[in-house]
This record gives structure tokens, sequence and C-alpha cells, in this order.
């Protein structure tokens, strides 16, 4: 038996009072009220509503060290990043991998693998697959349904597969950008139940009131937190905090505690607040984490400032996990899985012939993953379409990674390099490789050194001497070193990047999403520049 008091925090109920908490087994065997005062809380511990666990270039064991250090006990994630690489192999290396440590992991089964019919991934998750998973108990949900248009156009395969989760009575988490009216309606018809796409308070209060559930996102390329808390203070009920995709040097500096202590910030009420970062979660979706009710499982915090957010402890299963912002978990390298066939390239490779002329252009919004279209005139140099520094606009490629093809190059703007290039093997969902530069010579060099590694991010500037590279072995989107390594060489990396001109709060986040289609309004693929809009290729040349 073991024994924690404090002041509980019961959210269920809306009381704070002190008390014991009695635990036996891993669970509260009992609950008692206290006479005497304490300075420190016992709430429940925070969960991740929505969480790529791949984002942070780690896999589940190494996410749960440092998570557990920010007070968080469970994460429901979505294994779609892994799934476009390796297929349902990569969706059981996640599980089996989650399995090893305390902190608990609830995943789903990719909806949308690969993500669009336009771009190359590495595998596909069948219906027959999807039914294979649906079945397994680890599996909670369905994942986000990106595929709203085949679901507004009634496609059959993809109403196959959310009829498969509503026969398995598991919930469907959505992603409408934008969506609204009719269209929405519609895709809400279909027992979609949450989303956290959302950019604006209308767009929020709109599927709110059609029944959705919003997910208040801050992860490191999307920040929409600032947008959405407003809406909270009525419709916490129906609210969660989710981080999404967060990088390891964001990951490092706090995790839902950071949206906790900002949302408080505001002034809301503790138990609003606590109520969706720490129990809404469990409601939706049905996950076997304890909520500080007597027969609950003990997973719950000690905290001694309450406004700050200050976690003295992170008790999962009635172990203590973590203290003073450290994990007692110990690092275990995680085995190696990859599928990475791409060779290497030539300065050629990334010429775009052309005469003088208008181009599509790539307009980056930091810390949004939306982008918007523009028409810019380009000069060119020895009869290839040029970049224009000073307007700040680069050579932006995609190169297959699963096929030995030629590069698809496009333009962007925003990025702010002045010099070299960067690129990564994390290319939102397809995960082919990505690169953006100043010169096709830095841009092939980048390239390469993400094919000889099998995977990474890396920058390069042949002005500077940089050549840097974290490797991500497995299945080219995370590494096997502790978490304090990957956002050490993580960190580097992204100052690296600013060094070299980048004005971007996340640069190496935000290229990885500019291959990411079902993402208005223009992209880029392997297979060339698309209108997120409309669907459909477009011509890089305007006119």
């Amino acid at each position: 038996m073991k024994i924690f008091s404090g002041n509980i925090v019961d959210v269920v109920n809306g009381e704070v009072f002190p008390g014991t908490l009695e635990v036996r087994n891993g669970k509260i065997h009992d609950i008692g009220r206290d006479i005497r005062t304490y300075e420190h809380f016992i709430t429940p511990g925070f969960i991740d509503s929505h969480v790529h666990i791949e984002s942070a270039m780690m896999p589940p064991s190494e996410f749960a060290r440092v998570a557990m250090a920010h007070g968080t006990v469970a994460a429901v994630c979505d294994p779609h990043e892994i799934a476009n690489v390796l297929g349902i192999e990569g969706v059981r290396y996640m599980i089996d991998n989650a399995s090893r440590v305390p902190l608990k992991f609830y995943f789903s089964a990719p909806s949308c693998v690969p993500a669009t019919t336009f771009e190359t991934s590495g595998a596909e998750l069948t219906l027959s697959d999807l039914e294979t998973l649906l079945a397994m108990p680890e599996i909670k949900f369905l994942g986000e349904m990106m595929n709203f248009p085949g679901v507004i156009h009634d496609d059959p395969e993809v109403l196959k597969k959310l009829e498969m989760a509503r026969v398995h009575q598991k919930p469907i988490d959505g992603h409408s950008p934008g969506l609204g009216g009719a269209d929405l309606e519609k895709y809400i018809s279909q027992g979609i139940t949450t989303d956290h796409e959302c950019f604006t308070k209308e767009e929020a209060l709109e599927k709110l009131s059609l029944g959705m559930k919003i997910l208040i996102r801050e992860g490191s390329a999307a920040e929409n937190f600032d947008e959405l808390i407003p809406i909270a203070h009525e419709h916490y009920p129906n609210c969660m905090f989710c981080s999404d995709d967060k990088h390891p040097d964001d990951l490092q500096k706090g995790h839902i505690s950071n949206l906790v202590k900002r949302a408080l910030a505001t002034g809301m009420d503790k138990m609003k607040v606590l109520q969706m970062a720490c129990i809404n979660p469990i409601t939706h979706y049905g996950l076997n984490v304890g909520c500080l009710q007597k027969g609950d499982p003990a997973d719950f915090l000690i905290i001694d400032d309450f406004e700050q957010v200050r976690i003295q402890q992170t008790i999962i299963g009635g172990e203590i996990v973590a203290e003073s912002g450290r994990s007692r978990w110990p690092h275990n390298p995680a085995g190696i899985v990859n599928r990475f066939a791409a060779k290497p390239k030539q300065p050629k490779d990334f010429s775009v012939p052309g005469r003088p002329g208008p181009v599509h252009v790539i307009d980056v919004i930091d810390g949004q993953l939306i982008t918007r279209k523009s028409v810019h005139t380009l000069a060119s140099l020895n009869g290839s379409i040029s970049s224009d520094l000073e307007k700040d606009i680069l050579k932006i490629a995609v190169v297959n990674r699963y096929e030995d093809q030629k590069p698809a190059i496009g333009f962007v703007k925003n990025f702010g390099l002045k010099q070299g290039a960067i690129a990564g093997s994390v290319a939102h969902d397809s995960h082919n490789i990505i690169a953006v530069g100043t010169s096709d010579g830095e841009i092939c060099d980048a390239v390469n050194l993400i094919i000889g590694n099998k995977g990474g991010i890396c920058a390069i500037s042949r002005q500077k001497s940089i050549r840097e590279i974290l490797p991500l072995p497995i299945a080219g989107l995370m590494s096997d070193q502790d978490f304090e390594t990957i956002a050490r060489r993580y960190t580097r990396l992204d100052i690296l990047a600013k060094e070299m001109g980048s004005t971007l709060h996340a640069p190496f986040m935000t290229l990885s999403f500019m291959a990411l289609l079902v993402i208005p309004e223009i992209k880029l693929s392997d297979r060339g520049l698309f209108d997120g809009t409309r669907f459909e290729f477009m011509d890089l040349f305007a006119g």
C-alpha cells in the first residue's frame, strides 16, 4: 500500500479538499478527507488528445521519458507517419515499443495511408489491414479522416472505412480544415466526432454547434491556442488539448503542461482547464486512465504551485515515473526498421528549364500549416529558372525515397534562407525527401546527405562550411538516441538554419509540411505542384 496526501483536485465532482489517497495494486483503493492543510495539490494527469509521436523524432519509449517529466500520463496517438513508410508493420512497431514504458499510449488505425493518390508512399493500409487493426484492443479509434472530399463525394472505399469503425464501436477522428456549411454537415453525419484543424474561432464554433469536439492544438508548426482558447470558457465540456506535431526542442520545454499553464493565465477556471486536459479525452476515447476517483487507476500528479503548473511528481499506476522535471525511466535503444531506396542525385537534377516568366509560388505562413498561392516573375539563368533571394523566393524540391525518380521542383516564399540548404526525410505524410535552398548544388548536397544516412534532417552551407545531420534511422522519422541528445542536435540544426537566414519559428517543422497535400492552398509532392483547394496537380508556370 502507498499513501499520497495533499489538496485533492476532484475535477469530476468540482471540488478541492485536503485528503489522502490509498493506493493498492496500481489503483486508488480509498480516498480520505483530512483535517490538516497542505500547500501542494494532487490533480489528474495530463493527456495529449492527438499526437503523432514520430514528429518528436523519437519512438514512443523515448517520447514517454520526456512527456512524463511534464506531467503527461497518456497520449492518444495516430501512427500514420510510420504507416506511410512501413504499413501495418509500422503500426505494430509503435504498439510494441510503447508497451515497454509506463506512459499509457492509445493508438489509432490510420485511415488515410497513403494520404492521397497524388504522391508516392512506402506502403498502403488496405481495407483488410484496417479491419485487422480495428479488431485489436490496442487500437482505440479510426485515425483522422483527412480525405474529406472522399467523405463528401461518397467515395465507396472511404465510406467502408467509416462503417468499419462504427461496427467496431470506435470513435472516428476528423481532419477538415476550413470545411463548413452543407459539406461539413455531411462530413459529420458519417460519425466523425473531432477536429484539430480549426484556424479560427468561427470555424470551431460552427463545428461545435454541429456536435463535433474541438481539439485545441499547439504544435511546433501549427499554433492555434491563442485563437481558440476564448471559446473554451463556454465550450470546455467539448474541448481538449493536443500537440499534434511537436519537435524535440519544443517537447523538451513542455507538453500539455504548457497549455494548462497558458489557459490558467487567461483567467480560465482551473476545473474547466483540467477537465479539458485530463478528463475529456478519457470519456471521449474510453481510455483506461484515472480521474482521481475511488477504484480508478492511480494516475495523477503532485503539483506544488498550481498557477505555474510546477510538477513535483508524475505517478502512473501508483508508481512515481518522473520527479522534479526528470524521468525516472531509463533510456533503452529502440530497434531499427526502415524503407529507403533513393539513389544519390546530381545538381542538374534540380534545374528547372525555362524562360523568364511568371511561376506559381508557395507562400509560407509562419505558425500555420496552410499556405497561400502567389504568382511571381522569376529570371532565367543559362536556360534555367532561378530563385530570387531578394524577394525571398527559393527553390524547393521533393525527392521520392522509395524509388529512384527525378525530383519534383517548385518555388517557395518566406523561408528567409540567404545561403545554403536544409532538408529532411520527414515530409508529411508520405515522408519523401524534402529540401529548400539557395542553390542547386547545395540542395543536391543536402538531399544526398539524407540519402547517405537513409533518413534524417540536415543543414548545408558551402559558404560557412556547414554540413550537419541528425540521423533518423527508424523509418527515416525517428532517432534511436536518448531525447537529450536528439533535442540538443535538433536545436543545433534549428540554430544553423536561422544563422543561414531563416526567419521561421520552426524551419524544419514548416518544411516538413510543405508536402502535405491535404492542407490548402498549394503544396509540392514528389510528383509535382499541387492545388490543395481544387485537389489536383497544377502547372509550375502561370500562363
